[in-house]
């Protein structure tokens, strides 16, 4: 599988939820390309926005679609994001610092 077959299967499945994708393809791809990395290097699609601790017992918190995306979702949006409605922040780490730490 490839990045852009990555996004089309998600898009398919992720934009009837209500979950879309950076509206920058660029940014949007970099992603896709890093999950497959991590699914090559660790054996599953940790998030590529946090860091991983190499484990799968470690990271299942963070396995894409890690379990901060509903809060982040509601906070940050992403179709209003897309549309320019909210304002474009970053999205602050949610993950606790012993996860992170491991």
């Amino acid at each position: 599988m490839n990045a852009q077959q990555l996004y089309d299967a998600l898009k398919k499945i992720q934009e009837p939820k209500g979950c879309y994708f950076n509206a920058d393809l660029s940014m949007t791809m970099a992603l896709m390309e890093s999950l497959l990395v991590n699914k090559e290097r660790l054996g599953y699609m940790a998030c590529p926005c946090r860091l991983s601790n190499g484990t799968l017992e470690a990271d299942r918190d963070i396995v894409c679609p890690c379990e901060y995306r509903e809060a982040d979702m509601a906070e940050f949006g992403t179709k209003d994001w897309n549309e320019g409605k909210r304002e474009r922040v970053y999205v602050p780490e949610r993950r606790p610092v012993e996860k992170i730490l491991g």
